[in-house]
């Protein structure tokens, strides 16, 4: 559990200068407006809110900037900001970076949720990632839900109330962002770090308008060849043997990548506990204190399948934008392609197969995503879905 909001996923938003906290909000002028609105007047304030929209369209961002307006009087830019930071005493909210949210950590969030504001006009419990709650956790939070202090407001994010019990959404107010244009995206991230415009839209339009994610391929060129060298490899899969050797690759490059983000940042943390435990760098670590550092170690696991999870889940997104596109192609559609390097492979798996085929295909990736979230190997889970791809028959 984490009372900080992280890193915002959008920024340069169009909303009027000045206007803390809403200058970190980018592309959502309509949701803005319904939240300030909410902000300011009871009578359209509810107790529980949830913001959906897909991966990278502020979600976060937008839920944090709310609670700054729900706790801080208007113009107290200073209170704002302490939200914003997640050091403020009447936020509490939890960001996990496991595969799901433990009970354990819902527990103490509701239990948070009934104390009184001490220093703002409300309480605001954030949770980010709601749609990681197995139905056990999502019981915890009903109670909280259905009948919160008055001066407790939730605000919960997920990429779609689907991805939530009915028994939840019943209880939250739903607020859908929209999904930014490629061109709005390109615009954001040239801005954002001077990418070439052509760049960044490519960028844009591999991430299908993620902003994170456009903004990391703008940036890596090694991000890019590493996307374009999965696809292609996905393309030349002919038989189970390539299936196996695809699907193996595909976990390494995942894995490379998880540790190429999380690597820095778990020797950082581990330096830091250490330095907070008063136990100089390269000192023997005393028995008394080896249970914090497994502790975090633990965490650090967890955050790391986590990673791995995720970065296969892109595969995935990449591949269904693939055979997505082919499909288009063999409905006689060019325009909208996401993939349009990929034209001429794509023009030609489209004439080879008919569209029943790739239609199966689709389904398989939809289940490979099903089965990873149920904890199935990532390989084995590959090598099904890639056999698929090799014979137009699931397994």
């Amino acid at each position: 559990m984490t009372t900080a909001p992280g890193s915002p996923a959008t920024a340069a938003s169009t909303t009027p200068v000045g206007q803390v906290p809403w200058g970190e909000v980018w592309g959502q002028d309509d949701a803005v407006a319904q939240l300030q609105a909410a902000a300011s007047d009871p009578a359209q304030l509810a107790h529980a809110w949830l913001i959906t929209g897909p991966p990278g369209s502020g979600r976060s961002t937008l839920a944090y900037a709310f609670a700054a307006a729900l706790i801080a009087e208007p113009g107290d830019e200073t209170a704002m900001r302490q939200v914003l930071a997640g050091t403020h005493p009447d936020l509490a909210a939890l960001r996990t970076e496991g595969v799901i949210i433990s009970i354990k950590d819902a527990r103490a969030l509701v239990e948070r949720s009934y104390f009184a504001p001490s220093l703002g006009r409300y309480r605001v419990i954030v949770m980010e990632d709601a749609d990681r709650m197995v139905e056990r956790t999502s019981n915890v939070l009903l109670k909280a839900l259905e009948e919160p202090p008055e001066r407790t407001v939730w605000v919960l994010c997920a990429p779609s109330d689907a991805d939530l019990l009915p028994t939840i959404r019943s209880r939250v107010r739903t607020l859908r962002l929209r999904e930014p244009d490629v061109e709005d995206v390109a615009r954001l991230i040239v801005q954002r770090t001077g990418a070439d415009p052509a760049i960044a839209e490519q960028s844009a339009r591999l991430a299908q308008r993620h902003i994170g994610m456009a903004q990391r391929l703008a940036t890596d060129e090694a991000a890019r060849a590493r996307r374009d060298e999965t696809l292609r490899a996905v393309l030349r899969v002919r038989g189970v043997n390539d299936a196996v050797e695809v699907a193996a690759r595909i976990v390494q490059l995942a894995t490379d990548d998880a540790k190429s983000l999380t690597a820095e940042r778990d020797e950082a943390e581990r330096e830091s506990l250490l330095r907070t435990l008063g136990i100089p760098a390269g000192a023997a670590v005393p028995p008394a204190v080896r249970g914090q550092l497994s502790a975090l170690e633990e965490d650090q696991k967890r955050r790391a399948t986590r990673s791995l999870r995720d970065g296969i889940d892109r595969v995935l997104t990449d591949l269904e934008s693939m055979y997505r596109d082919t499909l288009m192609i063999q409905f006689g559609r060019s325009d909208g392609l996401i993939n349009r390097e990929l034209s001429e492979e794509l023009a030609g798996l489209a004439a080879a197969w008919n569209p029943e085929r790739t239609l199966t295909v689709l389904d398989q990736i939809s289940l490979t995503r099903t089965n990873l979230e149920g904890n199935a190997a990532p390989a084995l889970a590959l090598e099904s879905m890639l056999i698929t791809v090799a014979s137009g028959r699931t397994p």
